[in-house]
């Protein structure tokens, strides 16, 4: 048995009612794995090529391993990607203990790599996925290649008015409370409203990604558990933001060696995009995606720009993944901005142009931009000490 391939897990019918089936795209593969009070499911895709080096794809809150099917499928070239449903989520059951805190969350991610014998692996994380493998990266960076975050779920002292309803779940009585007042919306709804929440062009999603989606909400929608995942993974998140010393996200984001791409939305109405600089200068050896288009899931709404950024940094940091430094540094990721400044791969320096983002970012308003920038920068100063 190689190490990429374990046991499967015992049957879990006393744990998942009989729901329908999980949506497996072309190409993909599901596999459930046992381990130690979890069981994951896995969705995976056969690499192009035999000896490319691991990938491993985490989602974020509410979501599945599918949120990345899209990006696994730009990458099958450069990766050997894997996408893991967390605890809860998906089509993984939920954990014996119950805890969906974002330790909890990183020590599954940790099990499963240590199980596996994948790693180290390029790792990826969006919104609530960010920070759980921020924490991955901080602790164990034994296990980390590279890290990319889209849109990661680091703690904001001002936190948008739009992203309040999501950190109200974990307000105790208010997921009852809403249960009772949606009862009657149909899945249709749902899914209508979750889209205009985190995609920044909500009309780009075709009708086939929208019957799709309506499936999946329908097939959680009868699973007992479904809101008491949400419910106790969103009030994990916020108690996450809470901590401080070396459990502080922040402080564990400094302590993260990996070289790291950090990808945020411009329409994004749960991470605020402003947090972008403070993000690169946070991460010692980061560069910046800026795409002001895109909302909260940019993998999924742009996953063309998205994985030619990732191929960028896995051509910059061939042979010197798992190193403390590299040619990039922190103070020199806080100034980038893709949509302005183009990166070259070949040997790590900064050049004029049009980078990554620019397909995207084109059409940007560069009056708003610089206005969002000036704002950001005050923003980056009051949330230091947080």
């Amino acid at each position: 048995m190689s190490s990429t391939e374990l046991p499967s897990a015992p049957a879990t019918a006393n744990v998942l009612p009989k729901v329908a089936t999980v949506r497996v795209a072309e190409g993909e593969r599901l596999r459930s794995v046992g381990l130690p009070g979890i069981t994951l499911t896995v969705r995976s895709r056969p690499p192009a090529r035999e000896g490319l080096p691991p990938a491993l794809y985490v989602h974020g809150l509410g979501g599945s391993s599918q949120n990345w099917s899209a990006l696994m499928e730009q990458l099958e070239g450069e990766v050997d990607g894997e996408a893991v449903d967390l605890p809860g989520f998906g089509d993984s059951p939920p954990p014996d203990d119950g805890d969906y805190s974002i330790t909890a969350h990183a020590r599954a991610v940790i099990r499963y790599l240590d199980a596996s014998g994948r790693g180290p692996v390029h790792l990826f994380g969006n919104s609530l996925g960010g920070a759980v493998t921020t924490r991955v990266a901080a602790v164990r960076p034994d296990l980390v290649r590279t890290l990319t975050l889209v849109s990661p779920a680091l703690p904001e002292i001002r936190v948008q008015r739009t992203a309040a309803p999501t950190a109200l779940l974990a307000v105790p009585g208010v997921t009852a409370l809403f249960t009772r007042l949606t009862r009657g919306w149909t899945a249709e709804q749902r899914v209508r409203g979750v889209m205009q929440l985190c995609y920044g062009a909500p009309e780009r999603v075709t009708p086939e990604g929208f019957r799709n989606a309506v499936e999946e909400m329908e097939r959680r929608l009868q699973l007992p558990y479904f809101w008491d995942a949400m419910t106790r993974s969103a009030r994990g998140l916020v108690n996450a933001y809470t901590l401080g010393g070396q459990h502080a996200l922040w402080r564990q984001a400094e302590r993260v060696l990996a070289p790291t791409l950090l990808i945020y939305g411009g329409r994004d109405q749960l991470v605020g995009y402003r947090m972008r600089r403070r993000a690169a200068r946070a991460f010692r050896d980061s560069r910046l995606l800026s795409l002001p288009e895109a909302g909260h899931v940019a993998m999924m709404e742009y996953p063309e720009v998205v994985a030619r950024a990732v191929r960028e940094l896995l051509v910059e940091t061939a042979g010197t993944a798992g190193t403390a430094e590299t040619a990039w540094t922190a103070e020199t990721a806080g100034t980038l901005d893709a949509g302005k400044t183009g990166v070259s791969a070949a040997d790590g320096r900064t050049r004029r142009g049009e980078g990554a983002a620019g397909a995207v970012g084109r059409g940007a308003d560069d009056a708003g931009d610089r206005a969002a920038a000036a704002g950001e920068d005050e923003a980056v100063t009051e949330n230091a000490g947080s």
